[in-house]
């Protein structure tokens, strides 16, 4: 299958360590997926919420420079867009007229739209696992999928609206330990950040709250909106709430690179908030060691 990458705004701007070590995981299992050139904005979160019309021809215009081949996509956001804009567009014939004049083209929304997940977890789980070189063993992760991955269902067709389990399965590929949770898909606020952060705080805090009731020594996401929420506001749920939690939350991507033996420079580690470096030295997964032969044995 040939597929093109779709990065989206936040993955070439605030979520470089996101593009960074999906570079780096795709290197190591062969995965073949080159930048879409031209593509622009998919709409997220403003153009939905202020103009249809926009909310579909920005993500039709990307995928239109697919030129049939699958686009493959890492954000959860720009994934919901795409995949929604495929939906309306499909299926009803005024949307694709009205699309069509915005674009300039025909677009018949039959364009396939995968998130790295289901690639990774779906068509490449032994690539994944051949390439493991540290299994990231004694490591608990929580895996957090957030609100829209899997929503809405009939839309998406990424897993189980409830209880997805395909990064569940991957981290596990790796060597982690992953806990069972109950909050792997409810909202942490995305886009409230600016308008309203005490609504973020609150459900950041809860979702925190029930990993580390779990078990977890960390969180995984695919989301940069949610991966900034539940790592940055950690300091703010600390002073306001009294709660502190000091749990790294990583892109799964970070996680496999590790246990890929990825460069360190491709990881990115540097980035999050919560400085993950204690937790991954007590864990013997300190990505600036080199591994040794019996931890490439597997």
């Amino acid at each position: 299958m040939s597929y093109v990458f779709y990065p989206g705004c936040s993955l070439d701007g605030t979520a470089k360590d996101f593009y960074s070590s999906t570079s780096a995981v795709a290197a190591k299992v062969g995965l073949e997926m080159p930048e879409m050139e031209g593509w622009i904005c998919c709409g997220s979160t403003a153009a939905h919420n202020s103009d249809p019309l926009l909310a579909d021809a920005l993500p039709a215009f990307n995928l239109q420079k697919a030129a049939g081949k699958t686009v493959a996509v890492a954000c959860a956001s720009c994934y919901s867009r795409l995949k929604m804009a495929n939906h309306h567009i499909a299926s009803d014939p005024v949307v694709r007229q009205r699309v069509a004049a915005a674009t300039g083209a025909h677009y018949d929304g039959a364009t396939p739209v995968l998130h790295l997940l289901e690639i990774l977890g779906r068509q490449m789980e032994a690539d994944v696992e051949a390439a493991v070189v540290r299994p990231l063993s004694g490591l608990k992760v929580a895996c957090y999928y957030g609100c829209l991955l899997s929503r809405p269902p009939e839309v998406t067709q990424f897993d189980d609206a409830e209880d997805p389990t395909l990064m569940d399965r991957l981290l596990e590929t790796a060597g982690a330990t992953v806990v069972d949770w109950p909050h792997k898909t409810e909202c942490c606020g995305a886009s409230f950040s600016i308008t309203d952060p005490e609504i973020i705080l609150d459900l950041s805090d809860r979702i925190l709250e029930m990993a580390r009731l779990a078990g977890a020594d960390c969180i995984a996401t695919a989301c940069p909106l949610c991966e900034l929420n539940l790592d940055m506001r950690q300091k703010d749920i600390a002073a306001k709430r009294g709660h502190r939690y000091d749990l790294p939350v990583f892109y799964f991507t970070q996680l496999l690179g590790i246990a890929m033996g990825a460069a360190p420079k491709d990881l990115s580690l540097g980035s999050l908030f919560v400085d993950p470096h204690p937790l991954l030295r007590s864990k013997g997964l300190d990505p600036d060691k080199q591994p040794r032969v019996a931890e490439v044995t597997r």
